[in-house]
């Protein structure tokens, strides 16, 4: 019996061995997220769609990317006739600096106005909430008092 488990390990040795030989390379993963850098005091005209980040709420995200200086205060201005708009700013570690449902105007469009307190690269991104998840926004990203 101890001569049979001495052969059947040399038996299934060979097998083994050829096909972790012949096992392909891995294939590198292509990036498949890149926040949109932005530059503040410009307009942004995009579309929100279901090729974005899906949030699990039945809406889509995007994310774009802007440096800013300590000390900055910013306005961020999210508008869009398509859907309900919030928009978050995000440090660089992903955790929110602050965000914004509806702006003061009465509609579901977003204004939010914050103070930057470490300088650094930081997210922008645009939500969509509710039942309609996509369509076409504008987004303006104002330094109010630069450093």
């Amino acid at each position: 019996m101890s001569r049979l488990f001495a052969v059947l390990p040399s038996a299934f040795a060979l097998p083994i061995a050829f096909l972790l030989i012949n096992v392909p390379p891995a294939i590198a993963q292509v990036a498949v997220y890149t926040p949109i850098p932005l530059t503040p005091g410009k307009n942004v005209v995009d579309k929100l769609s279901n090729k974005d980040i899906p949030t699990g709420q039945g809406g889509f995200a995007r994310d774009y990317v802007v440096s800013l200086q300590a000390g900055s205060q910013l306005a961020i201005d999210l508008a869009s006739e398509n859907f309900d708009t919030l928009v978050y700013l995000l440090a660089s570690d992903g955790t929110t600096v602050a965000e914004n449902d509806d702006g003061p105007d009465g509609t579901t469009n977003s204004l939010l106005f914050t103070r930057i307190t470490k300088t650094g690269t930081y997210s922008i991104r645009v939500r969509s909430f509710g039942e309609v998840a996509a369509g076409n926004f504008t987004l303006k990203v104002t330094l109010l008092k630069p450093q």
